[in-house]
């Protein structure tokens, strides 16, 4: 028994997201009626006649409502590809940025063999990316929630990739040549100016930095070894702030033009060398 055919459930998903204020409202619609059907999304647009069995219908109409709600797509499916892996995710940890991937980009300059952790690995997007595009790197991660590092733990066998991640705050022991850190960097007063999606699905542990958001980014700065290369990810308008915590300072823009990512060194005190 059919209940009804893709172009109809479209249009209809599309007008029910639009109405609850859904950015892109249609490509929303299609990607969850497609992922539901089992179907490439191409598929979907190129016969809107197809037609929906009436037990998918249901699972449709539950993935709609789940999104009208603001819940983000990447926790209805379960995944969220990041460059050239698929990562599965859920409320546990933060939905994978493509800001983000200036991390992995910085990483990548490192010469074979480099030493490289990942501080606040969530998902474990930034570790996993690295061993999938330079295994030659010795890669290690480590969050300060239990219940990400599992996420992490379970993306990193799923893809096959050598990475057990730690629980535990700030930096672990050993001499690195790289550290990179997308840490909470959300100002806890621009909690409440966040779209839906964010402020009422995405874990707030792994968002906000305090008073200005930089909390956890000074508190891994001064648990660094005089010296230690690190890489941040931050909010554009933090760029200034975050390389003054840092020496040799320099800030990487996104794709959108913005100040992104900032590497620099742990300062050296005065009298003593790293």
């Amino acid at each position: 028994m059919s209940a009804g055919n893709a172009r109809d459930a479209v249009a209809a998903a599309s007008a029910a997201l639009e109405a609850a204020g859904c950015e892109s409202p249609r490509l929303d619609a299609e990607v969850l009626l497609a992922d539901a059907l089992g179907l490439d999304r191409s598929v979907l647009i190129s016969d809107p006649r197809l037609e929906i069995p009436a037990p998918l219908a249901r699972l449709i109409g539950e993935r709609v409502r789940r999104r009208i709600a603001r819940e983000p797509v990447a926790y209805i499916l379960g995944r969220k590809g990041f460059r050239y892996i698929e990562l599965a995710v859920d409320r546990r940890v933060l939905i994978p940025r493509p800001e983000t991937e200036l991390l992995v980009e910085v990483a990548r300059e490192l010469p074979g063999g480099a030493r490289v952790h990942d501080v606040g690995t969530g998902s474990g997007a930034v570790a996993l990316a690295l061993l999938d595009e330079r295994p030659d790197l010795a890669v290690s991660a480590s969050d300060a929630s239990s219940e990400a590092v599992a996420v992490a733990r379970a993306n990193a066998r799923r893809l096959g990739l050598d990475l057990e991640p730690a629980v535990l705050r700030g930096m672990p022991a050993g001499v690195f040549d790289l550290v990179v850190a997308n840490l909470p960097y959300v100002a806890d007063e621009e909690l409440a100016s966040l779209a839906p999606e964010i402020r009422c699905h995405e874990p707030h542990e792994a968002l906000l930095g305090g008073p200005d958001g930089l909390d956890a980014i000074r508190e891994l700065v001064a648990g660094s070894p005089p010296g230690t290369l690190l890489a941040f990810e931050h909010a554009p308008q933090q760029a200034a702030a975050v390389r003054a915590l840092l020496e040799e300072a320099e800030t990487r823009r996104d794709m959108a033009g913005q100040e992104r990512v900032t590497v620099g060194r742990r300062p050296v005190p005065l009298g003593r060398t790293p």
